[in-house]
């Protein structure tokens, strides 16, 4: 960045709490289908409060093992709401991962008291049949690509347990040869008084009693991409006589199951959308009913596929049931609505519907356990070009430059340079005739493949032409539109304290200047100007996504013009080489009549003292008076350190007069609206979703 902001400026909380209901972390609206399609292709997808996994942060230790990469994820629909003490539901993030092949191994993690994220790595028989381990708190269990299976039983959720996650298995057979079995209550899942817990990518088959229990006010429950089949009782919900229980079920398949599909008694909100609902004809399962809205539960039912079921939609008289939107093939019978007025969901999340009639496709190859994340990221890249890069010699490249010098100039197909663990100490340049090119490392997490370099703004260049400049200090620079980054470290560690005596310290780790550049679960990490989000030209669109990231810096560490989002990340405040605590997280230089920045569903944190950082200050770049300059955080947690006025002016721009803002941020760096810190107004909000920023772009990965 030019010098015209260059010096830091040194100066000297009110905590709020996220409320039940009135707001909780929000999905990101117009990346659904882009998370259907990425987790039906295998590649991880952060949903709702998807933060990245504390055990890959920038100074963490590693975990004993590695898991999955969506592993790392957290909930969307009511499992992501705040409630009941519980911040959205995340499992065992944080927590050590183990892989699991044994039932004691299985038993002795999923009960532990210590959060856990336990990865499934075979078939597991239970014994005796049809054993349920207790689950407790803070767990995710996950299978390890399409090998977890759960054979004979499965798991109980007690009163109180919570947060949870059970995904990626396949739970079958504990049929005991009845087919309408009362005597063995041998389910796949059965929750009793749980609250936020998540079932996700699951097979469930062929138990001796239901697939799915959620009973005795079982509550912030969300049930998602599941295939339900071959079954009497598919998914029950009830057993109480209260109201409390919030649910989410969608785009899960419901296939050749009799009866439960769900059937829903007592809920208070029970959100039905994009399931798909199929009964085969001659065979020996015929469904009894499909969606049934019982005793007084109130049901919201949008833009399902029903496909060839005898009452597809039932409802008791005491019930509200309201549909919208659902298409019904071959179906007959009872389908039914009314009793009321129903509720809206984005009360309490965001969501985003598909089109009923894509559901049967989209669902049917989406649902159920996917690969494991190593061999599916192979997978998709099978149709792009893909460049090996090792230090040792063993890749085609030694370099991650010599790999980008080999794609060829007005490349169009996707490239992806696949980089082996270790440093990479040198200078990355994608020039804007290469596009579609993915810089992805190939370990197990982040910090395994590191890019860095010390190059900073005042840095003399080796021909002695002069110094670098800040855009040009970049450890890595992408100026070619569809630059992704994946699965690694970019780092500029240019050491400040050695020298205090150069004018132009700014220092970037990363440059991108160019349209549809995604970064996924990347870490950026320097000092000053450590994220410079430009575009090609003043003139020129330049849309960034990163998600499930980290950015560490601690002055105007998140800078420059482009129409950036990141989302469900960490931006790490850090000290100056001094040791204080002082310093600015965004600069934008928007310009008038675009998008700027917008931070979303993230967090704030750093070993840093409080009341030290500023969200931003507007970079009239040049002292140009035309940019507007924007940046808005909303649903976010941010800590003490943020200013309770966290805006402020820059080389004499007021902020004030441009465009500044936050909406429903928690955590003690929170406050309440007034002339220092403005709120957006629910309506205002609306507009300032991932999606005005994206546009018709949806990232995807590859």
């Amino acid at each position: 960045m030019t010098a015209d902001r260059r010096t830091a400026q040194h100066a000297p909380h009110k905590p709020t709490g996220g409320s039940h209901r009135s707001r909780s972390r929000r999905t990101r609206p117009v990346l659904a289908a882009a998370v259907a399609t990425a987790l039906a292709a295998g590649i991880a997808a952060t949903t709702a409060s998807g933060l990245p996994g504390t055990q890959d942060a920038p100074g963490a230790s590693a975990a004993p093992a590695a898991g999955p990469a969506r592993a790392d994820e957290a909930a969307d629909g009511f499992a992501s709401v705040d409630a009941l003490g519980q911040d959205g539901t995340y499992g065992g993030r944080g927590g050590a991962t183990v892989t699991v092949r044994t039932l004691a191994d299985l038993e002795k993690y999923a009960t532990a008291t210590q959060p856990y994220v336990i990865v499934v790595a075979g078939a597991i028989t239970m014994d005796p049949k049809g054993r349920e381990i207790k689950v407790a708190s803070h767990k995710t269990i996950i299978g390890s690509g399409t090998s977890g299976h759960i054979v004979g039983g499965g798991f109980f959720l007690g009163q109180g347990v919570h947060n949870v996650i059970i995904r990626n298995l396949t739970i079958r057979d504990s049929y005991a040869g009845t087919w309408n079995d009362k005597d063995h209550d041998w389910d796949a899942i059965q929750m009793d008084g749980a609250h936020h817990v998540w079932i996700d990518h699951n097979d469930l088959r062929n138990m001796a009693d239901g697939l799915i229990d959620s009973r005795k006010d079982t509550t912030y429950l969300t049930v998602s991409w599941n295939r339900l089949q071959h079954d009497n009782k598919a998914f029950g919900i009830g057993w109480t006589e209260n109201t409390t229980a919030d649910i989410t079920i969608h785009h899960n398949w419901f296939h050749e199951t009799e009866q439960r599909n769900p059937s829903t008694d007592n809920v208070a909100h029970a959100h039905l959308y994009n399931n798909y609902l199929q009964d085969d004809p001659g065979t020996a399962i015929t469904a009894a009913y499909g969606n049934y809205a019982r005793g007084h539960t109130n049901m919201l039912l949008e833009n399902s596929y029903f496909d060839g079921l005898n009452n597809p939609v039932t409802r008791d008289s005491t019930a509200t049931l309201v549909q919208r939107g659902s298409v019904f093939a071959g179906t007959s019978g009872r389908n039914e609505s009314g009793g009321g007025a129903s509720f809206d969901p984005r009360g309490f999340y965001a969501y985003t519907l598909d089109r009923a009639a894509d559901v049967p496709a989209l669902v049917k190859a989406g649902a159920g356990p996917r690969a494991a994340i190593g061999t599916t990221a192979t997978a998709t890249a099978a149709a792009a070009k893909t460049l090996t890069v090792a230090k040792d010699g063993s890749g085609q490249y030694r370099s991650v430059q010599a790999a980008v010098n080999a794609v060829p100039a007005g490349n169009t197909a996707r490239t992806v340079i696949a980089i082996a663990p270790g440093t990479y100490r040198e200078l990355v340049k994608i020039p804007s005739t290469k596009q579609n090119v993915t810089l992805q490392g190939t370990g197990p997490s982040r910090k395994s493949t590191v890019i860095v370099y010390d190059n900073a703004s005042g840095t003399q260049k080796p021909d002695g032409s002069g110094t670098y400049g800040t855009g040009g200090s970049a450890t890595v620079a992408a100026e070619a539109d569809g630059f992704q980054a994946r699965n690694l470290t970019l780092a500029n560690d240019f050491d400040e304290a050695a020298h205090q005596g150069m004018n132009g310290q700014q220092a970037v780790a990363l440059r991108t200047a160019a349209d549809k550049v995604f970064l996924d679960s990347i870490i950026t990490e320097g000092d000053q100007d450590t994220l410079l989000l430009d575009t090609a030209a003043k003139d020129r669109l330049g849309r960034v996504y990163m998600r499930n990231s980290y950015v560490v810096g601690n002055v105007d560490f998140i800078f420059g013009r482009a129409s950036a989002v990141i989302d469900a990340s960490v931006i790490t405040l850090k000290k100056r080489w001094d040791g204080s605590s002082a310093g600015y997280i965004t600069a934008p230089s928007t310009a008038a009549g675009r998008k700027g920045f917008l931070i979303n569903d993230s967090t704030v944190n750093g070993d840093v003292s409080a009341a030290t950082f500023y969200l931003g200050r507007p970079w009239h770049a040049g002292g140009d008076a035309t940019l507007d300059p924007m940046t808005t955080v909303r649903d976010s947690t941010l800590s003490a350190a943020v200013r309770p006025a966290p805006w402020t002016d820059m080389s004499g721009f007021s902020w004030k007069d441009d465009r500044f803002a936050e909406y429903r941020n928690d955590g003690p760096g929170a406050g309440k609206a007034g002339s220092d810190r403005p709120q957006l107004s629910d309506a205002a909000a609306a507009g300032q979703e991932v999606a005005d920023w994206l546009g018709d772009w949806t990232p995807s990965a590859s």
